[in-house]
C-alpha cells in the first residue's frame, strides 16, 4: 500500500488495517502521543517485537509517520479517504429515512462530512445542530479545546457553531467546560 496514493486508499483499507487488534492498540497508543517503539510498548504492554511490526504496517498503509524522529499518527488519511471515495446512498436507504426534512437539510448544507453552510433559518440550523452535536458523548465532558478541535472537523467558523450549539441549550459550557445537555439520543441497544 506504500505506493499508493491517498486516493486509492479506501475507507475499507484503512479499517483492514486497524482490525487487527495489536495494530489498533499500537495505533490508538500513537494518536495519544506514545512517540516511538519503546514508549508504545510500554504504554500498551505489547512486546516490542510486536509493536515494531504493527508500526510498519501501520506506515505502509499511511496511518503513521515519522516527523522529526517522533512516530506520529497521520489521521488526515481517514478525512481524504472518505472524501476520494464518499459512500453512495441507495434510493432504499432515502426511502427508508422516517425523516425527509432532516435528510433534505443535511443534503443542503452538509457536503463531504462538512458544513458548507449555516443555514439562515433557526428550524433548519436546529436540524443541522442536532446533528452536529451527535459528534459529543452524553456524560461526557470536554475542555474547549477539545469541542473547538471537534467542530473544526465540521466547519472553519467553530466558534460560531460553538456559540448555536450552546444558545440551543444542545451543549451546556461551565467554565471552559463543555457538556451534551439535548439533541437526540438513540435509545436502541441494538442500533
Amino acid at each position: 500500500m506504500a505506493s499508493e496514493t491517498v486516493s486509492d486508499v479506501s475507507p475499507e483499507m484503512l479499517i483492514g488495517l486497524l482490525a487487527e487488534p495489536d495494530r489498533l492498540t499500537t495505533f490508538a497508543a500513537v494518536v495519544l502521543g506514545a512517540s516511538g517503539p519503546a514508549e508504545v510498548a510500554e504504554r500498551t504492554g505489547l512486546p516490542a517485537r510486536t509493536v515494531v511490526a504493527a508500526l510498519r504496517r501501520l506506515e505502509s498503509g499511511g496511518l503513521v509517520g515519522t516527523v522529526a524522529g517522533r512516530t506520529v499518527a497521520l489521521v488526515d488519511v481517514f478525512k481524504e479517504a472518505v472524501r476520494a471515495h464518499p459512500p453512495t446512498p441507495s434510493e432504499a436507504d432515502a426511502e427508508s429515512d422516517p425523516d425527509r426534512a432532516r435528510s433534505a437539510v443535511l443534503r443542503a448544507f452538509v457536503r463531504d462530512g462538512r458544513v458548507v453552510q449555516l443555514p439562515a433559518a433557526r428550524g433548519k440550523r436546529r436540524l443541522l445542530l442536532e446533528h452536529i452535536v451527535l459528534i459529543f458523548e452524553p456524560g461526557v465532558r470536554y475542555p474547549e479545546r477539545e469541542v473547538n478541535a471537534l467542530l473544526r472537523a465540521w466547519h472553519d467558523d467553530y466558534a460560531a457553531l460553538r456559540r448555536y450549539l450552546v444558545d440551543e441549550v444542545l451543549l451546556t459550557r461551565e467554565d471552559g467546560v463543555y457538556w451534551r445537555s439535548g439533541g437526540p439520543v438513540d435509545l436502541d441497544p441494538t442500533g
